[in-house]
């Protein structure tokens, strides 16, 4: 890795400095179509696909990895000269693609160094600019606790669209469980009173399940949990990376590394096998309930992809204070923060605390 004081000279692609045949303006990506399009006269044409080229990213070997650190570009910067007026710009260490200030070129770069991965694919946008504002509208309308004229008056401002760095990873694993199920026996007593009496056992077994592309995000700029409830992604229809497929966007590359993104990826399917095999037990033994389930788990055959996903970001002022949200550019699905409205918080609370008392209130009168 270059030393934070060294100058870093990058070149852009050459597939992404495509200048439109009819008016000569910077052709970008275009969600709608999968085409590169011209902003100025709508020219469009197809991406080139090369001979022998893959479909889809390849699942690679966890253990055959070379790079599996972390990477913390800290404040290093790159200059990228641009080929298609000569101007340099000065970006973070992080960016692999940005928009050239001076002649709206695309600015493209090698996704990898001597110490980082290059991606293995790209899930395209297929979710425009004018669907993200749109499905935020109606996101936004649905939010009860959100003030009414937040709600009118929130207008996003311009969407980002970016490319953030993800892990996938798919395993097999198989679990060796201890646990306890309850079954309820309901009796009644002579004055005619039901009681319930909770038998319990113990268990113990072999799970086994297969987990493929658990999601782990490989970026340390963005609200890690907003980035949570944007999923999931259709990480299957993926594309082998190609630059034309960021191209007018911005995209960054990992700072979470492999080997530290499979240990939170454990995290999660530990979260998951917990249960799933609650369930398992409940459904053998037709329990009524579960409880001290502990396990050990096996993985194998561990394979990963780095893939770059598609987000548009935005944000919007209400009361002088400014509130981002996110929407998922394959799915559209809508996640971000709203300001609050005490008032319907209040009477929210009061609706269930009524519900609780007049429930209480049924069963001491039946």
């Amino acid at each position: 890795m270059d030393d934070f004081n060294n100058v870093n000279i990058v070149d852009t692609k050459e597939e992404t400095d495509k200048k439109c045949p009819q008016c000569g303006g910077v052709m970008n990506f275009n969600p709608a179509t999968g085409n590169l399009k011209c902003p100025y006269c709508e020219y469009e044409e197809e991406i080139e696909k090369q001979v022998f080229e893959p479909e889809k990213a390849d699942e690679l070997d966890f253990f055959a990895a070379e790079h599996t650190a972390n990477c913390d570009w800290g404040v290093e910067t790159k200059t990228v000269l641009c080929n298609a007026c000569g101007a340099e710009s000065i970006y973070d260490a992080l960016q692999t693609s940005a928009v050239c200030p001076f002649c709206g070129s695309n600015q493209v770069m090698d996704a990898n160094d001597q110490n980082t991965m290059a991606p293995g694919g790209v899930v395209p946008f297929s979710v425009s600019d004018k669907q993200a504002s749109g499905l935020f509208k109606k996101w936004i309308k649905r939010r009860w606790f959100c003030p009414r004229l937040a709600k009118n008056s929130a207008k996003p401002d311009r969407f980002n669209g970016i490319y953030l760095p993800f892990w996938t990873f798919d395993t097999y694993t198989t679990s060796s469980y201890t646990g306890r199920y309850g079954i309820d026996h309901i009796t009644t007593d002579s004055k005619g009173e039901r009681h319930t009496e909770t038998i319990w056992h113990n268990t113990s077994g072999v799970y086994q399940e297969f987990f493929n592309d658990e999601l782990v995000a490989a970026s340390k700029n963005h609200d890690i949990s907003m980035l949570r409830k944007l999923e999931p992604f259709d990480t299957e229809n993926n594309k082998s990376y190609k630059p034309e497929y960021i191209a007018g966007f911005v995209a960054e590359r990992y700072s979470l590394g492999l080997k530290d993104a499979w240990q939170r990826a454990i995290q999660s399917i530990k979260s998951k096998l917990t249960s799933h095999i609650s369930d398992e037990i409940r459904e053998e033994h037709r329990a009524d309930h579960v409880g001290s389930v502990s396990f050990s788990t096996d993985y194998k055959d561990i394979t990963y992809k780095y893939l770059l996903l598609p987000i548009w970001v935005s944000n919007y002022k209400y009361k002088n204070k400014v509130y981002q949200f996110m929407v998922n550019g394959q799915t559209g699905k809508v996640a971000g923060k709203t300001p609050i409205s005490i008032p319907r918080v209040i009477l929210a609370t009061l609706g269930i605390l009524a519900i609780i008392a007049f429930v209480f209130y049924l069963r001491a009168n039946s």
